[in-house]
């Protein structure tokens, strides 16, 4: 499922047109994205939570030239699934 099968679903099921389903999908994409840029955590109920993860510098190998290389410090996005919903996965797996 891409965004604009979210607009598409998001315009269906509240019956409005896909801007209106569009304005509300991409603002709640770029809030979670503000939050997660302002070190904020972002934690929907039943689906899951995301932060920003640091990590430390450490001394990598180019896998092509087997070169040692400094990878330095950085900030990602993580992403951690909530029970209900790794309830759910685990369950129709069965």
């Amino acid at each position: 499922m891409n965004k604009m099968d979210i607009i598409n679903k998001l315009a269906a099921d509240i019956n409005v047109n896909q801007k209106i389903a569009k304005i509300a999908v991409d603002t709640i994409i770029d809030s979670v994205k503000k939050a997660i840029i302002n070190n904020e955590r972002v934690e929907i109920r039943g689906f899951g939570s995301f932060t920003l993860r640091e990590y430390k510098a450490y001394k990598g190998r180019n896998p092509k030239s087997g070169e040692m290389v400094n990878v330095e410090p950085k900030k990602l996005p993580y992403f951690k699934v909530g029970k209900e919903l790794k309830e759910m996965i685990w369950k129709d797996s069965l």
